[in-house]
C-alpha cells in the first residue's frame, strides 16, 4: 500500500538510511594522526560584520590543539603551509594528516566527482615529499573529531574573545597562543594510549625547500625566469657561459622570498620583490 501511495505521489519517500558505521578508536600515539580543518565564522563578537577562518590542527590521540590561528581570505595554500610549518617545527613530522577535500588539498575535476590523486596540489606535493600520508575525508561525519573541535571552539572561543575585549585578528591570535590553547588542552586533552610519540624530528632547513610554492620553468634566453609576474634574473654561474634553456624549479617561500634551483644547485635567492640576495652558490638538497 505504501509503495502504491508513494508511486502516486501521495506519500513522500523516506530517506534511505546510511550504512552501519562503527566508532573509530583514536590512534594510540601522539603525532600518529593529525586533523587539519578550517572554520569560517564570526569569531570576533565585538566586530559582528567581520568574518575570519580559524585554522586548527588537532592531534588524534590526545585531542590537543597543536595550532589555532585566525586568517583572512579563507583557507589559502600559504596559510595551510604556515600552519603545517609551525606544527612540524615545534613537534616534528606526523605519520598522517587528515583533511577535507578543499581546493588546496586535492584536485577535483568536477563537482561531486572523485578526487584526482595523480595531480598533486602544492600541499599534496609537500606532504608526499615529507613522507606524510594524506587521508581525505568525504563527509563531516568522517571528520568527526575536527568537526566536534570546531563546535567546541565556536561555543567557547567567541565568548572568551568578547569578554577579553578583543576586536582585531592579531590580538585574537596572541590570545589564542598565550591563553586559550594552554587552557583548552589542560581541560580537554588526554594522555595517549601509547606513551611513545610518533613525531619524527625535522629542522627548518629541511622544511624550507618543501613547504613552499614550487613550479617548473625553463630559463629564458636572457637568463630570467618568471613566477606570478615576478621576474628573477639569474646571475652568471661559475663554469657556465649561460643558463638559458635549463629546466629549473622556482620556489616562493612562506616569507615571500624566491629561489631558483637546478637539481641540487641553487642558482639564486631573491627578496619578495625579485631583487637578488647576495649569497654564495650552494648545492643543498632540493
Amino acid at each position: 500500500m505504501r509503495t502504491a501511495l508513494q508511486g502516486a505521489g501521495l506519500v513522500a519517500k523516506g530517506r534511505a538510511r546510511g550504512r552501519h558505521r562503527r566508532r573509530r578508536e583514536p590512534r594510540p600515539c601522539f603525532g600518529e594522526l593529525l586533523h587539519l580543518d578550517g572554520s569560517r565564522h564570526r569569531w570576533l563578537a565585538l566586530v559582528p560584520d567581520a568574518w575570519h577562518t580559524l585554522l586548527v590542527v588537532v592531534d588524534d590521540a590526545t585531542k590537543q590543539l597543536l595550532y589555532a590561528q585566525l586568517v583572512e581570505g579563507g583557507e589559502s595554500t600559504r596559510a595551510i603551509m604556515q600552519a603545517l610549518w609551525t606544527v612540524f617545527e615545534r613537534h616534528g613530522l606526523p605519520g598522517a594528516l587528515y583533511t577535507d577535500r578543499a581546493h588546496w588539498a586535492v584536485h577535483t575535476p568536477t563537482s561531486g566527482s572523485a578526487p584526482d590523486r595523480t595531480r598533486l596540489t602544492q600541499v599534496g606535493r609537500a606532504l608526499h615529499a615529507l613522507g606524510i600520508e594524506h587521508i581525505l575525508g568525504h563527509s563531516p561525519q568522517a571528520r568527526g573529531r575536527s568537526e566536534r573541535a570546531n563546535r567546541t571552539l565556536q561555543d567557547r572561543l567567541v565568548n572568551e574573545l568578547r569578554l577579553a575585549g578583543i576586536r582585531t585578528r592579531p590580538a585574537a591570535n596572541r590570545y589564542l597562543v598565550e591563553r586559550f590553547l594552554p587552557a583548552f588542552n589542560a581541560t580537554f586533552g588526554r594522555p595517549p594510549a601509547d606513551p611513545a610519540a610518533a613525531f619524527v624530528p625535522v629542522t627548518p632547513a629541511q622544511l624550507e625547500p618543501i613547504l613552499c610554492h614550487e613550479e617548473s620553468r625553463i630559463v629564458a634566453r636572457d637568463n630570467t625566469v618568471t613566477l606570478d609576474r615576478v621576474v628573477l634574473q639569474i646571475a652568471k654561474q661559475r663554469g657556465r657561459r649561460t643558463c638559458a634553456g635549463l629546466p629549473v624549479l622556482v620556489r616562493r617561500h612562506l616569507d615571500g622570498r624566491h629561489s631558483v634551483w637546478w637539481g641540487r644547485r641553487c642558482l639564486g635567492r631573491y627578496e619578495a620583490a625579485g631583487r637578488p640576495l647576495t649569497v654564495r652558490p650552494t648545492t643543498a638538497t632540493a
